[in-house]
C-alpha cells in the first residue's frame, strides 16, 4: 500500500471531481484508534482511496458529552466533505454512538448525499451471529456504554440475546499513551474482563478500536472460547457493500492513496499511527476545524 507524499489539501477541481468514484472515503476518530479500522478498509478496498482525519486536540471521545460528540463530529465529517469525501466512515464508538443518526441527516439533507457509516451495528451484527449461550459482552468506555447504542443493536437484532456491558475509563489512554505494559496496566485489563467472566459470556464486542491493539492479553484473560468481535472487519464489509449498491467503487486498476489529517501534533499522531496502522504512514497535515451550528 502506498501512501500520497503530499500533505497539501485537495483542490476545488479534486473536489468536485466529474466522476464521483475517484473520490476519496473520508474517516474519523478522535485519535489513532481508528487507524485499526483503516487498515481493514485498506486490506478489503485497496483500490480505494482514503482520507483519515484524527482529533487529536480533543482526544480522548470516550470521555465527552454526547452534547460535545454531536459537535466534534459535525465539524470533523464538514471538513472530510469539504475535501470532497464521497463516503464518510465514524471509526469512533463513542461518536458513533452518540451521533450517527444526526449526521446522517446532516450530510444526506445538506452536503450532496453523502452517507455515513459507523461502528455499532456492524459489531452488533457479528456478535449475535457469534454466540452460541445467548450472552454477549461489551468493553467500551463510559460514553458508550452510557447511550446503551449497543443495547438498542443488540436487541433490535435479537431481542432473546443479554448484553453485559462494562465501561472502561481508562484503557483508551493506556493503550495510545504506547508506553510498555507494565503490571498495573495489566491489572486494569484484568479488572474489566472480570465481570464478563462471571456472567460466562462466549463473545465480546470491542467497543472501542483501540482494544484490538490489546487482543492477545484480552483473548488470553477471557479464555480461548470467547470470541472477540472488533469494528474493523464488520466495518469495511459494510463499506463495501455501500460502495457497490451506490455505484461507488473507485475504477482504478492500481492501488490507492491514504492521506492523514489531525488536530493536534502531527508528529506525535505520526509516531503513534504506524503502530496501529501496521503500514507506513506518510505525511501527516495537521488541520484548524471550523465551528459549526448543531440542531439540538
Amino acid at each position: 500500500m502506498m501512501a500520497c507524499m503530499t500533505n497539501a489539501p485537495a483542490t476545488d477541481a479534486e473536489r468536485s471531481s466529474s466522476d464521483p468514484r475517484t473520490r476519496p472515503i473520508g474517516v474519523f476518530d478522535s485519535g489513532v484508534g481508528g487507524l485499526t479500522v483503516l487498515h481493514e478498509l485498506l486490506v478489503r478496498l485497496p483500490r480505494e482511496d482514503f482520507l483519515y482525519l484524527g482529533d487529536t486536540a480533543r482526544f480522548p471521545y470516550g470521555e465527552r458529552t454526547p452534547e460535545e460528540l454531536s459537535r466534534f463530529s459535525a465539524e470533523v465529517t464538514e471538513e472530510l466533505a469539504g475535501r470532497g469525501a464521497k463516503l464518510l466512515v465514524v471509526a469512533c464508538n463513542s461518536a458513533t454512538a452518540a451521533a450517527l443518526p444526526a449526521l446522517r441527516r446532516r450530510m444526506m439533507e445538506t452536503t450532496l448525499g453523502i452517507d455515513v457509516l459507523g461502528v455499532v451495528r456492524p459489531e452488533a451484527l457479528r456478535a449475535v451471529a457469534a454466540t452460541r449461550s445467548g450472552r454477549i459482552g461489551l468493553l467500551a468506555t463510559p460514553t458508550t456504554v452510557a447511550s446503551r447504542a449497543y443495547e438498542d443493536a443488540v436487541g433490535a437484532i435479537d431481542p432473546h440475546v443479554t448484553l453485559h456491558a462494562v465501561p472502561c475509563p481508562t484503557l483508551a489512554s493506556i493503550i495510545q499513551a504506547g508506553k510498555q505494559f507494565d503490571e498495573r496496566a495489566v491489572q486494569t485489563v484484568r479488572e474489566v474482563c472480570a465481570p464478563l467472566k462471571r456472567a460466562d459470556v462466549d463473545t465480546v464486542i470491542l467497543g472501542c478500536t483501540h482494544y484490538p491493539l490489546i487482543q492477545p492479553m484480552l483473548q488470553r484473560m477471557l479464555g480461548p472460547g470467547v470470541t472477540l468481535v472488533s469494528s474493523g472487519a464488520a466495518l469495511a464489509r459494510q463499506v463495501e457493500h455501500a460502495l457497490s449498491t451506490r455505484d461507488l467503487q473507485n475504477p482504478q486498476s492500481g492501488e490507492g492513496e491514504y492521506r492523514f489529517l489531525c488536530t493536534g501534533d502531527t508528529e506525535v499522531f505520526e509516531q503513534a499511527g504506524t503502530r496501529f496502522l501496521q503500514m507506513p504512514l506518510g505525511p501527516v497535515e495537521r488541520v484548524e476545524l471550523a465551528t459549526v451550528e448543531v440542531m439540538a
